[in-house]
Order: C-alpha cells, then sequence, then structure tokens
C-alpha cells in the first residue's frame, strides 16, 4: 500500500444514504483502509458552488442539512470530525503555488456532498476533514489543473476526495430499488472506460463523445469533480472502482480510488 494519500471519487448520491448505506456504504468502508496513513482530508463537493475557490478554515465544522422533506431521523445526524485553520493554511499556500487564488471561510460548515459519504468512509471522525468548495468560473482544462494541483497535497499525508455523482438526472428519480435506466447504465460503462484509460480529454468532453451525457447531467456540476480526481491521481496510482450499482433508476453511486 502506497504512504502517499489516497484520491477518490465519490458518488454520494441521494441525503439517505447517510442512513442506508447498502452496498455502496460497504465498499466504501472495504476501501478505507487505504486512509490509514492520511492525517487529513479535502473533499470537494457540487453542493458548494462558489465564484472562486474557498476552503473551510474553521477548527470545529457545522454538519449542513441542505436538503428538505427527508425524515426527521436524517436531520438529527452529525459528522463530528473536526476542520483545521493549519490545514487550510497549507491547502492555500499549495493551490497558490499551482496559480490558484483561494480565501478562507472561517464560517462554512460541511454539506451533504462532504459528510454524507464520509459517515460510511471514514465513521472514526479521527482526522480533520475540510471541504474546497468547486469553483463554477472554471472550465474543464482548469478543473483538471486543479487536480494536479491538489495532488501536490496527498505528498503531505492530505487525501484529496472529489464528491459527486456520474449520473444525476432528478427529473427523472424513482423508488430506489427501480430497474436502472438504460442510459444511465451505458454512461456509467462508458465513464468506467475513459477512467480505466485515463482518458482524461475524454472525460472532459463528454457531451461531444457520449451521446448519453446531456441526458444524464441536465446539468453538469455533480460530474465535473471527476475531472479534479482525474488530475490529482496518475499512473503510478492503483485503480479501484467501487461498483455500487444505480439507485432510484437513474442515480450511478460508483465511485473510484486511486491509491
Amino acid at each position: 500500500m502506497s504512504t502517499r494519500a489516497p484520491v477518490m471519487f465519490i458518488g454520494h448520491g441521494s441525503p439517505m444514504f447517510a442512513i442506508e448505506p447498502g452496498k455502496p456504504g460497504k465498499l466504501l468502508h472495504e476501501f478505507s483502509g487505504h486512509f490509514a496513513a492520511a492525517t487529513a482530508v479535502l473533499i470537494i463537493s457540487p453542493h458548494w458552488m462558489t465564484r472562486g475557490l474557498e476552503i473551510t478554515a474553521a477548527d470545529s465544522l457545522e454538519t449542513i442539512h441542505d436538503f428538505g422533506g427527508f425524515p426527521r431521523e436524517l436531520y438529527q445526524l452529525q459528522y463530528g470530525a473536526s476542520g483545521s485553520g493549519a490545514v487550510a493554511q497549507t491547502v492555500q499556500t499549495v493551490l497558490a503555488e499551482g496559480g490558484f487564488e483561494s480565501v478562507l471561510n472561517h464560517s462554512r460548515g460541511r454539506d451533504h456532498g462532504a459528510w454524507v459519504p464520509m459517515i460510511h468512509l471514514l465513521p472514526d471522525e479521527k482526522r480533520p476533514v475540510l471541504q474546497l468548495s468547486l469553483d463554477a468560473n472554471l472550465d474543464t482544462d482548469k478543473l483538471v489543473r486543479l487536480g494536479e494541483t491538489l495532488k501536490g497535497l496527498r505528498e503531505q499525508g492530505i487525501a484529496v476526495i472529489a464528491s459527486g455523482s456520474l449520473t444525476h438526472n432528478l427529473y427523472e428519480i424513482q423508488p430506489l430499488e427501480a430497474e436502472p435506466a438504460e442510459y444511465m447504465e451505458r454512461f456509467t460503462c462508458w465513464v468506467r472506460e475513459q477512467v480505466e484509460a485515463r482518458d482524461v480529454q475524454a472525460l472532459s468532453a463528454p457531451h461531444l463523445l457520449s451521446d448519453d451525457f446531456a441526458r444524464a447531467h441536465p446539468t453538469a456540476e455533480h460530474y465535473l469533480p471527476l475531472l479534479i480526481a482525474m488530475g490529482a491521481s496518475d499512473e503510478s496510482d492503483r485503480l479501484s472502482v467501487l461498483d455500487g450499482g444505480i439507485q432510484h433508476g437513474v442515480i450511478s453511486m460508483e465511485s473510484y480510488g486511486w491509491a
């Protein structure tokens, strides 16, 4: 196992994933051993979109329940991992060295795109878990370059997690155990093929190379974190495909880990 901290792309699914882990939760738990030597985690979520990069910098971070209409049990969940002002400054320095300006946000907590998967991946809460916003100003090339910059954190023991979803069409959502839509299966398979081939160029142009992208992603924000993860990983990493299946007919729970 590498001493370099891992990088992941996690399909974070519905907020209900927090209390209905199923197979995807089991797969995250099984992958957690790769984090044994990690001293901190930086996670990017599409539920914190900003103009310019922001980093959570408080030592104590609120668990944000940024959703509505779910069972009371879900709103009572807390993810208690600390933040870290010192780690936030390290992240800011690494970003600056890569040409990315950022600001420290001392009031923002962790949204469900960050804390829901972490409940299953690292439930022990023993290391700081910070969040980096998804900068709406960055195009696909810059998102990959952002990932390449964040790769420097891995050498310092800080794991990088990009949270999103390979498919995210909430207009067609079905009950949890509904049969997967064929186009969702096709697009998930297409993405996996490109990830396994490390074809970052193809992954950066799914709207041109896959007929299913537009329907799988009416808006692209849940797909874009994958490009950050690709940039933060490299050929020396061993890829793990965490095939969590498709929930609600249209929500891919597939995740990838590089360690």
